[in-house]
C-alpha cells in the first residue's frame, strides 16, 4: 500500500508521548521544534534523570549530543506528522480518540494527506539550524501576498528549498507551506541566490 504524511494535532501537551506511541509501532514521525541547550542547575538534573533508565517516564523531549544535552522545544504548539498507509492513518485515528485529532479533508470524510514534496521542503528549512526562521498557522498565510516562486541555489542546508518570496514585517523572505496546516519563513536570503522557478504549464 502506499504510504502519505498526515498529521495530528496532539492534546494535552503530550505531543512527545504520542511521537513514542508511533516510533514503536515503526511510523516515521516528525515534529517541528528548536533545541535548546541546557546549563547550570536544569543541566545537572536531566543529566541524573537521564542516567536512570526508568521505562514509565518519557524522556524523548531531550537529546544527548557529547557532553551537552538539548530541550526539545515544540515549534508549533501539538502538532506532529506521521508517515504511513491510509489503514495506519484510520488506525491512529481510532486510537487516540479524545487526546488528538487527525487532519481530515475538507469534507471530514478522510484524512489529508500531506504531498511528500511540501514535506520535503518544510523539513529541510526547519530542520536546517538557519537563525531568524518564523513559524505561520495556516490562517495567517492568507495576510501576506503570493510572489514569486523560487529555488534557493547557494551552498548550504537550504540549497534546493522551493517556495514562494513574501514581504513579512517589510522584509522580502521565502515562505516554504505545508498548505492547509503551517507554514515557515526564512531569514532574508539576498537574490543573488535566489532563482525563479518556471510555472508555466507544461
Amino acid at each position: 500500500m502506499d504510504v502519505h504524511w498526515f498529521a495530528l494535532k496532539v492534546f494535552y501537551n503530550k505531543v512527545f508521548d504520542v511521537e513514542d506511541i508511533l516510533d514503536g509501532r515503526g511510523l516515521e514521525t516528525f515534529i517541528p521544534v528548536t533545541k535548546e541547550q541546557l546549563k547550570g542547575e536544569e543541566f545537572f538534573r536531566v543529566k541524573r534523570r537521564l542516567a536512570v533508565p526508568d521505562d514509565s517516564r518519557n524522556d524523548r523531549k531531550y537529546i544527548v549530543e557529547g557532553p551537552y544535552i538539548f530541550k526539545r522545544k515544540t515549534i508549533v504548539a501539538s502538532l506532529l506528522f506521521f508517515r504511513g498507509t491510509l489503514q495506519d492513518a484510520l488506525q491512529v485515528r481510532a486510537d487516540f480518540e479524545g487526546r488528538a485529532m487527525l487532519y481530515t479533508t475538507v469534507d471530514r470524510k478522510a484524512p489529508a494527506i500531506i504531498p511528500d514534496s511540501q514535506m520535503k521542503m518544510f523539513r529541510m528549512v526547519c530542520e536546517s539550524g538557519m537563525d531568524g526562521l518564523e513559524f505561520f498557522s495556516d490562517e495567517n498565510i492568507v495576510n501576506f501576498k503570493q510572489g514569486d516562486r523560487v529555488r534557493v541555489t547557494m551552498e548550504g542546508p537550504l540549497k534546493g528549498v522551493e517556495g514562494y518570496i513574501k514581504r513579512i514585517k517589510k522584509d522580502r523572505r521565502l515562505l516554504v507551506a505545508i498548505e492547509g496546516f503551517v507554514a515557515v519563513a526564512t531569514a532574508f536570503i539576498p537574490p543573488k541566490y535566489l532563482e525563479k522557478v518556471d510555472q508555466s504549464p507544461a
